[in-house]
């Protein structure tokens, strides 16, 4: 027994004495190895102790490193911010239109051009030396030295903005110019700035600095309709670019900065002035000597009298996109568009403007607006993008989108009288919570039990917000509104009801449009017809457009007319009221004041204004029914003169006893009539018998619709 069992203490024996060996191997490496790293490490602290700093040195070596630090997250922040700008970059963006259309008005006169009719590109090296120095000079001296940012170049323009007490340089580069000419707006906000900077980057990296320069001379705007160097020689001096003087250079250089206050044809003694700055930037860059700029001091240039030339420029931006969207795969690009625009209507709209923000833009902190006209049929008469087209290409009217306050509640009755109530229905305005959200009336009072017609008249916040959470819900509301026509993308938050969601001013004008046309949608258009320079119609807007959709039955159509009605005669918007017209419309102010709209219309035309910021910064207290309500007022009551009244739906008495009609305005000094002169419109009657014939002729055949005179139902 004892003879058998001894092999197996023998191999016992071998494994555990291996075990405890790997045990100590694992234990002794394990202690060099903290051994050895604390060597290394006392190594490399006595090594670093050399470099060890005290006192006012190892503050400046700490305040340094906090700022290596601070930076790094700053870029990091940066990128995160800039992201969204390149995903621009990711479309053909260096191809230019193929399209050359010339725009007419509803009247069949010329009113500007669109496309490759901006002449074609003339290279940088063919252009004229003082030419491309004049640009560099006035506009960004370090061009070929600096990498898309200029750090010397922005210090140089602060320090003269100090100096001069005022802005008379910028900080940006030609690069970034061009990064915010391709791919963004000009609205003043720091998320636009650090995108800019970013491209500016991406574009250097891009492109050679002759490509940049290209670029920007060839796509920049330089007033009176013109885009690019070549087509503003043709225009402002009827010359071809390599024939351009040194004192036509000069001034063609300085309508960078503002075209629209510097442009020739408007205002010549200023564009003189502003082409000796560019001269005296020529001598300062080091670019020319004084003697060499002086005969052109001395013999400034004349431009070409091409009279006072107004092109519809944000109107026209937005056509030239309805075109593309129109032109049938395959047809030319070559085309002549008749457009919806009414140049008298146009024209009424940018003075309205102008004039309340000279006159109370200061005191309201306001500085910036923009209109959409229709008539109810969806034909659009007007559109002013903003203030000035010559300092800012970004149209306000189309492009941004701003919180609509209050001006959105109506979608919200339209919803509640398609689902049976009715103006008279009665609602608590008391007190109500969704959610955690407590919404107050802008009053901080509430009046009990009330019908809808005062809560819309008067603007309760309460009432809107019972309705779609007791009744109606948010996609109810939601769907309504995009049936309606409205293109900009609604938040669905339960907020949304006292609009929080942003919308184009287009958009506003086109929804209201809806209420004035009985309930129908899909109206809205600003091509009547596209042609090509032989005849051919490839477009009709009365043949080709999509039938408009009912989107809200009669009932509900004529109850909230009824209601709308009443906001301009006892309701938010009695400063829009229009003497001897019934029309109806809704105010709207956004949080802090930071935007103020109205949205009316009468049985004949629709229109939205707003007004605010670029910024966001808030106004001084405006409101709805102030100042925007007084711009609609005046331009309002000017496009109804002598014209037919039609009467809003639903509406038992859609006019106010006949009188003669005056522009009502809260301003001292002359009226709209007074300024622009009657309307080309005919007396009511006299409309009625042509139209009459019109048809007649339609019906038997007689009138060709490739005709090039002005066809009378246009009138």
């Amino acid at each position: 027994m004892d003879h058998k069992r001894a092999p197996e203490n023998k191999n016992k024996a071998p494994r555990a004495t291996r075990l405890l060996e790997l045990d100590a191997w694992i234990d002794s490496s394990l202690y060099e190895a903290g051994f050895k790293s604390a060597e290394i490490w006392e190594s490399i602290t006595i090594f670093f102790r050399r470099f060890r700093v005290y006192g006012f040195r190892r503050a400046v070596v700490e305040l340094f490193s906090e700022g290596f630090t601070m930076l790094a997250a700053g870029v990091v922040l940066l990128l995160a911010l800039a992201q969204p700008a390149f995903y621009a970059t990711s479309t053909n963006w260096r191809a230019q239109d193929d399209y050359a259309v010339t725009f007419l008005d509803r009247y069949g006169q010329e009113i500007g051009q669109r496309g490759i009719i901006q002449r074609d590109s003339v290279p940088v090296d063919e252009m004229p030396d003082h030419l491309i120095k004049s640009v560099l000079a006035t506009e960004d001296r370090r061009f070929f030295e600096h990498f898309g940012l200029d750090f010397i170049g922005l210090a140089r323009a602060m320090a003269e903005n100090v100096r001069a007490n005022g802005v008379v340089q910028g900080g940006s580069t030609l690069t970034q110019q061009l990064a915010k000419n391709l791919f963004l707006s000009n609205e003043r906000t720091l998320d636009r700035k650090v995108k800019e900077a970013f491209l500016a980057l991406w574009l250097e990296a891009n492109l050679t600095k002759k490509e940049i320069l290209q670029y920007y001379l060839d796509r920049a705007y330089l007033g009176g309709g013109t885009f690019g160097i070549a087509a503003a020689a043709d225009f402002y001096f009827d010359k071809e670019v390599k024939d351009l003087t040194l004192a036509e250079s000069a001034m063609i250089s300085g309508l960078f900065k503002a075209p629209a206050r510097y442009a020739p044809h408007i205002n010549l003694p200023a564009a003189r002035s502003r082409a000796n700055e560019v001269l005296t930037n020529l001598v300062q860059a080091g670019f020319f000597t004084e003697g060499q700029v002086l005969h052109a001091r001395r013999n400034p240039a004349s431009a070409v009298d091409r009279g006072q030339r107004d092109s519809p420029d944000y109107f026209l931006d937005w056509a030239f996109e309805q075109v593309k969207e129109l032109v049938p795969s395959g047809a030319t690009h070559s085309l002549v568009a008749r457009t919806t625009i009414d140049p008298d209507i146009q024209k009424a709209v940018e003075e309205s403007l102008e004039f309340h923000l000279r006159q109370h833009g200061k005191d309201y902190n306001v500085t910036e607006g923009a209109v959409v006209v229709m008539e109810t049929n969806g034909a659009v008469r007007a559109i002013v993008g903003g203030r000035d087209y010559g300092q800012s290409q970004f149209n306000r009217a189309t492009r941004a989108q701003r919180q609509t306050g209050s001006s959105f509640k109506p979608f919200v009755y339209a919803a509640a009288m398609e689902a049976g109530f009715s103006p008279t229905s009665r609602i608590s305005d008391v007190p109500v919570t969704w959610n955690g959200w407590t919404p107050q009336n802008y009053t901080r009072s509430y009046a009990g039990q009330v019908d809808l017609t005062t809560a819309l008249a008067k603007s309760y916040n309460t009432v809107p917000v019972r309705l779609a959470r007791d009744h109606l819900g948010i996609k109810p509301i939601q769907d309504l509104v995009k049936s309606m026509g409205v293109e900009s993308e609604l938040n669905g938050h339960k907020t949304m009801v006292l609009g929080t969601s942003g919308m184009t001013v287009m958009d506003q004008a086109t929804a209201y449009t809806v209420f004035a046309n009985g309930g129908l949608a899909g109206t809205r258009h600003g091509i009547q017809t596209l042609r090509t320079h032989s005849g051919e119609v490839i477009f009709d807007h009365r043949r080709d457009a999509p039938e408009p959709k009912q989107v809200l039955s009669d009932k509900a159509v004529s109850d909230m007319n009824s209601i709308l009605v009443q906001v301009p005669e006892w309701g938010t918007g009695r400063r829009a009221a229009l003497p001897g017209i019934r029309s109806a419309g809704k105010t709207g102010t956004t949080q802090s004041y930071r935007d103020g709209w109205y949205v009316g219309y009468t049985g004949n035309y629709v229109g939205a204004v707003w007004l605010g910021n670029d910024d966001y910064r808030p106004t001084n207290r405006m409101t709805g029914g102030s100042l925007p309500a007084m711009v609609w007022q005046r331009f309002m009551t000017y496009a109804h003169r002598n014209i037919e009244l039609k009467p809003i739906p639903g509406i038992e008495n859609p006019m106010v006893e006949p009188e003669e009609l005056t522009v009502a305005s809260v301003e001292e000094g002359q009226s709209l009539l007074d300024t622009l002169g009657p309307q080309r419109a005919m007396p009511p009657a006299t409309t009625r018998q042509l139209r009459s014939l019109a048809d007649a002729f339609r019906r038997a055949g007689a009138v060709q619709e490739a005709s090039d005179t002005k066809p009378l139902s246009a009138l």
